[in-house]
This record gives structure tokens, C-alpha cells and sequence, in this order.
């Protein structure tokens, strides 16, 4: 649990939290991959959707960084650089995803005359967002429990839990709590989106995260600065996320739902797989009678 290096390659220490985030990162791409497979996106469009969300994930670990030390500068007058916060992490990746994206949709792909895949890469991110947010969760939960064989984002001192090298006894894990509860919310996610067919996971992520968080900052004990009487930073970028997530609804109701209604926005299915998955389904259906 303490912040020992697990390994060392050379000069480099390997630490738990980084192989966490590592882990994370990358079953978030390998869930992404394998949802765009199973729902028959168009491969072109998949391959600019997993750039573009390389780049955004790079852009993301950084503003995580540079929150972080806003927030130390806002407590103690230093600017320091290195310890990251997930919040600015993801703004920075959603904002610059959603700004890369949009760019090359409608600046990048009209001057290349790619018209038809403009129309197919805006209609995969609308109908990619259902299930974005269970990536994100699967990659937040294995960062928590990096945090938790880190030492850092621990809870108020009690009298039960865990003690780690940098708190003088036990505390409160709220890093174990979230990642537990970030497991059950990208379970709950998943089945919504594929058992359901619900299309307002984005919603519900930023919502639930946004409540939970919030409540669990009143437990946290480790000291990050505020720029508001009486709520945390984190609390503060909680209400907007709630905010968004009730917004969302509406969006979806009154613009997205319609555009997943129209067979000139929906995302391009290869013929020959179509085809495949139909004389496979006729198949099955014959065999049965």
C-alpha cells in the first residue's frame, strides 16, 4: 500500500500508480475497440475516433497535472508540477476530444472533399457517446486504485482503515470506495447501453460521478486548496458536471435522438459484415422452427 517502487528499468523507479493509470488507459482503448467492432462502426471512422482519442488522453494527463498545481498554488503560494487531479484531467481530455474531433469534421474533411465521411465520423460520435463514458469509468477506477497503493486521495482520520506512509494512522480509503463505486457505475453503464439500448449514459456518468464525488469530499483529508468558501475544488467542478449531465438530457431529447432517427447520420455498416450477421441470425431463426 505504500509508495514504493514495484520495479526499476535502469535509473527509471516503476510505481503502482503508474501501472494502474497505464492499465487503466489501456482497457478503456481495449473496451472502445471492441464496442466500435461489435456495433459495426466504419473501421476509417474508428481509426480517426481512437486518434483523435490518443491525442485527447495526452492533452488530458497534462491539464490533469496543470489543475493540480493551480490548485497547489491557490493553498501554498507554489506553483509545483508533477501530482495530478482527475477533474482537470477530464475536462482537458473531453474539451480537446470534442475540439480535434469537430475540427477535422467540419474544417479538415470539407477542404479534402471527404464529404461522406464528414457525414459518417459526426454520426459515430453521436452514437458513439452512449458507451464513452464506460471507457472513462473502467480507466478512473483502476487510477483510484493506483491513488490507493499511492498514499494520496486518502479520507479524514479514523479510528479503522488504512494507514499509509503518508498519514500518521488510520483513515477513511476513499480511493478504495470510489474505485469500488466507479466499478459498479461502468457495470451499471454497460448494462443500460447493451441490454437496454439507453442512449443517456453520458448523463448518468456525469450526474452520479458529480453527487458521489461531491459527497465524498467531505470525508477527504487531504488538503488541495479552494477558490470558494466552504467547497472544495473538486466540489466546484462537481456541481457544473451535474449541471452538464442534466443538460445532456435535454440535448438528447431535442437534438441527438433525432439525429440517431435519420439513416443518412447513422454510422456506416460494412455490407459484407451486415450481410453476414443476417444469413447468421436467419440461420439460427430457421434452425429453431
Amino acid at each position: 500500500m505504500y509508495p514504493y517502487p514495484l520495479f526499476s528499468i535502469g535509473s527509471v523507479d516503476i510505481y503502482a500508480y503508474g501501472v494502474c493509470m497505464a492499465v487503466g488507459i489501456i482497457a478503456c482503448f481495449v473496451f472502445l475497440l471492441w464496442t466500435f467492432w461489435y456495433k459495426n462502426f466504419n473501421e476509417e471512422c474508428t481509426d480517426k475516433m481512437l486518434l483523435v482519442g490518443i491525442v485527447a488522453t495526452a492533452i488530458g494527463i497534462l491539464f490533469a497535472m496543470l489543475f493540480q498545481s493551480l490548485y497547489n498554488y491557490i493553498d501554498t503560494g507554489e506553483f509545483s508540477f508533477g501530482s495530478m487531479t482527475f477533474i482537470g484531467g477530464l475536462i482537458g481530455g473531453v474539451g480537446s476530444y470534442l475540439l480535434f474531433y469537430n475540427l477535422y469534421v467540419y474544417v479538415v474533411a470539407p477542404r479534402a472533399k471527404h464529404k461522406w465521411l464528414q457525414n459518417h465520423m459526426n454520426a459515430s460520435l453521436t452514437d458513439a457517446l452512449p458507451f464513452i463514458p464506460i471507457g472513462i469509468t473502467i480507466a478512473h477506477a483502476f487510477g483510484r486504485l493506483g491513488c490507493t497503493f499511492a498514499g494520496c486521495c486518502y479520507g479524514a482520520a479514523a479510528d479503522w482503515g488504512i494507514k499509509f506512509e503518508t498519514t500518521s494512522g488510520p483513515v477513511i480509503p476513499t480511493q478504495l470506495f470510489e474505485c469500488i463505486f466507479l466499478v459498479l457505475l461502468s457495470v451499471v453503464m454497460a448494462v443500460l447501453y447493451f441490454r437496454f439500448r439507453f442512449n443517456c449514459n453520458f448523463g448518468v456518468y456525469s450526474i452520479s460521478y458529480g453527487v458521489w464525488r461531491f459527497i465524498i469530499e467531505f470525508f477527504r483529508d487531504d488538503n488541495r486548496g479552494g477558490f470558494i468558501p466552504g467547497l472544495t475544488p473538486s466540489q466546484f467542478w462537481c456541481i457544473i458536471m451535474v449541471i452538464l449531465g442534466i443538460g445532456y438530457f435535454f440535448l438528447y431529447k431535442y437534438v441527438l435522438k433525432k439525429k440517431m432517427k435519420h439513416p443518412e447520420l447513422q454510422p456506416y455498416v460494412d455490407p459484407k459484415r451486415a450481410k453476414r450477421a443476417a444469413e447468421k441470425n436467419g440461420g439460427s431463426e430457421g434452425g429453431e422452427e
